[in-house]
């Protein structure tokens, strides 16, 4: 590995949000929180559960930022090729277009992300907390990640608050919880940013649409020409295809099928 490579955007964003959820953790345990009561009294399962918690929301970060988030591939294999029919499904209306700056057949909800120079199926967004892209494939555990880092940040929110001590002197206090006071403002921070993001992308996935789609359908072509979503299936389906990939097939299929109920005589 070229040495300048450790110093590319992924590597340093990464980096960074790994030792601020190392340092934030320990300052928690450092000062005088519930944590370390727990831990001087001999009750370690708490604290325990809390480092445990911390290393499966790391965990989960990185590999959302590392995986693929489902890149549309430039060559395409044989098997993957869009057959006569699928294409056929696609109303003549909405045509598959080829990507200007990759020049690949882009599947239906795809789009081109400019920081990654690749196109990803069911775009959602580059996150520059991940640098990396939010894509059919890790869309699912991004939820997922976002529901524990939530958890996680709650729980050390109300930690560093429980260390708090507002009856010192100031200076005496700034000395002893100063950092402490430092990092709850900064969990709060965190914890607004990350509920706001947990609640839109729960609303984005009940309704099976992304935040590209949302904030960008007038200018979408499968969207501006329809009055709804048309890959919308309801809240039980929406959630079982996004979590479980069932009911499975093409979205140019859900597209078909939206179509011919949509055509389809009322009885």
């Amino acid at each position: 590995m070229a040495p300048w490579a450790l110093l590319s955007p992924g590597v340093l964003v990464r980096t960074g949000h790994t030792v601020l959820t190392w340092g934030i953790t320990l300052v928690l345990f450092l000062h005088d929180t519930e944590l370390r009561q727990w831990e001087e009294q001999g009750e370690l399962l708490l604290p325990l559960t809390f480092l445990l918690l911390v290393l499966g929301s790391l965990l989960l970060y990185l590999a959302v930022s590392l995986m693929d988030p489902g890149y549309v591939n430039v060559q395409p294999q044989p098997q993957e090729e869009l057959k006569e029919e699928q294409t056929a499904m696609v109303p003549p209306a909405i045509p598959l277009r080829r990507c200007r700056y990759c020049l690949v057949l882009q599947p239906l909800r795809a789009r081109h992300c400019r920081e990654c120079r690749r196109c990803v199926h069911r775009y959602d967004h580059h996150c520059p907390w991940m640098e990396n892209c939010v894509g059919e494939r890790n869309h699912p555990l991004f939820v997922v990640y976002l529901a524990l880092q939530l958890v996680v940040l709650l729980w050390g929110l109300y930690l560093a608050w429980s260390g708090l001590r507002f009856f010192q002197p100031w200076g005496l206090w700034l000395r002893s919880s100063g950092l402490l006071f430092a990092t709850f403002l900064l969990l709060s921070f965190f914890s607004l940013v990350a509920s706001l993001l947990l609640a839109s992308h729960l609303y984005l996935v009940a309704s099976n649409t992304t935040t590209w789609e949302f904030i960008s359908s007038h200018r979408i072509a499968y969207l501006r020409q329809r009055p709804s979503n048309p890959f919308d299936r309801g809240l039980t389906r929406n959630l079982a295809h996004f979590f479980c990939g069932w009911p499975s097939g093409s979205w140019e299929t859900l597209w078909a099928e939206e179509e011919e109920e949509g055509s389809s005589p009322a009885v």
